[in-house]
């Protein structure tokens, strides 16, 4: 594995395969009361532009839970808001920590400071992608279907950082993707071709959900207006209506499908109530995993692990 997590496409297939077999050994290992602690002495730096409940609180819990511990950076508060470079803060960063998480807007920043730091980079978030969410994803399909080669992940609603992602996945391991987004809120144009030319499965985008839910293992969704897109709310509710995950379209899929969120959700939006309580949604064995998927990323990144 390479020393940053910028996207998935810094893994190989034997890497995602890692990262489940050691998150599925210290979730095992936290449930028996067996203390793991590969990072003690060790230090994560938390640097986010955007607020956070799961990717914070996760990463967080995670370090310690792993014998470390974290701090927690705002660009507001350290000398990045007023005007030092990024190639400046993350070489001083680097001799403080041990390794960073980044949770901003802009793809570049993250690899910028990747760029420059001598330490592990992990993207937390960006306008752009979302790995760590589609590893704990990964994680969370395996528990409930023994696996996710071959099977076909539906991912219905905007075309944003966390499809992206799911696209990144789909050109790494075999998996068959099925996308349904409205005209005009398709994923990344160029992650979409290059997906579509390294995948091993087939990445396909609908315009209708309901075709693209068709003999699907999992339905995915996300809300339709992303952070910063909050002005857009009542325009995309107009333009994602035929998106929602309903039961009506549930029953379109396999009679098995497990239904997914990264949350947060806007319920009766782009997932109905009933279908978030039903007992086909893992959406908080989804979120928990989050935290375990990460440590198993901060065990291998920080604590020498190959």
């Amino acid at each position: 594995m390479k020393k940053d997590l910028l996207s998935l496409y810094d893994l190989t297939k034997e890497d995602f395969k890692e990262i489940i077999r050691r998150a599925k050994s210290l979730k095992n290992a936290l449930r028996e009361g067996k203390p793991q602690a590969p990072l003690a002495g060790k230090i994560l730096g938390l640097l986010f532009d955007k607020s956070s409940t799961r990717t914070r609180l996760s990463f967080e819990t995670g370090v310690f839970q792993l014998g470390g511990t974290s701090t927690f950076l705002n660009r507001r508060d350290i000398q990045l808001g007023r005007g030092e470079t990024i190639a400046d803060t993350a070489r001083v960063i680097s001799r403080y920590l041990d390794g960073i998480v980044i949770r901003t807007f802009e793809q570049e920043l993250v690899e910028e400071f990747a760029r420059w730091a001598e330490i592990p980079v992990i993207n937390g978030l960006t306008d752009l992608l979302h790995p760590c969410q589609i590893l704990s994803d990964l994680l969370t399909i395996e528990e409930k279907k023994g696996g996710y080669e071959g099977l076909v992940i539906a991912y219905v609603g905007d075309g944003n950082n966390v499809a992206n992602s799911w696209i990144n996945a789909a050109a790494r391991i075999p998996i068959r993707l099925h996308l349904a987004c409205p005209e005009g809120y398709d994923p990344d144009g160029g992650i979409l071709e290059a997906g579509k030319g390294e995948a091993e499965e087939e990445i396909r985008l609908f315009r209708s959900a309901a075709e693209a839910v068709e003999d699907a293992d999992v339905i995915y969704t996300d809300v339709w207006a992303s952070m910063g897109q909050e002005e857009e709310q009542e325009k995309r509710a107009v333009i994602f209506k035929d998106y929602q995950v309903n039961s009506e379209l549930v029953q379109k899929a396999k009679s098995d499908c497990i239904v997914m969120h990264c949350l947060p959700a806007h319920r009766g939006e782009e997932i109905t109530h009933e279908v978030m309580e039903s007992g086909q949604s893992v959406v908080f064995d989804q979120a928990e995993n989050r935290l375990h998927a990460q440590k198993a990323i901060l065990e291998i990144l920080m604590g020498g692990r190959k």
